[in-house]
């Protein structure tokens, strides 16, 4: 996955590509091209998912059985590999959605203090 506006530093947290693709398909089956567009386009244009990381990510979560695919016709007529979220995917979402608002929530509790104390000691 790419940000197209990426941060001065870090990278996106492990993990995060697999609950926006699961959260993405609770909208209901969807090809890999389709996948993409979803997350750019929900995203607000900020990230960007290629192929060289997005197929990889859907092996991995049909193999912890997270999703199920088959094969099926797109829009443009094209036989193409649908992916559908599993029970058990729902399940990993649920989960993985309420790590990452804990994480960001004490991040920004970081943040929020840090920036306090820069602006009070400022005299």
């Amino acid at each position: 996955m790419v940000m197209k506006r990426p941060p001065e530093a870090g990278e996106i947290l492990q993990g995060t590509l697999d609950m926006l693709i699961l959260r993405t398909l609770v909208l209901g089956p969807a090809h890999g091209h389709t996948i993409a567009q979803a997350i750019e386009r929900t995203s607000e244009n900020a990230l960007e998912v290629e192929q060289g990381s997005l197929y990889p990510a859907l092996h991995r979560l049909e193999d912890r059985g997270w999703v199920s695919s088959g094969w099926g016709t797109s829009d443009n007529n094209r036989r193409a590999k649908f992916y559908r979220l599993t029970g058990k995917g729902r399940k990993e979402l649920n989960a993985a959605a309420g790590r990452w608002r804990r994480m960001t929530r004490a991040i920004g509790l970081v943040l929020g203090e840090s920036f306090e104390q820069a602006g009070g000691d400022r005299r």
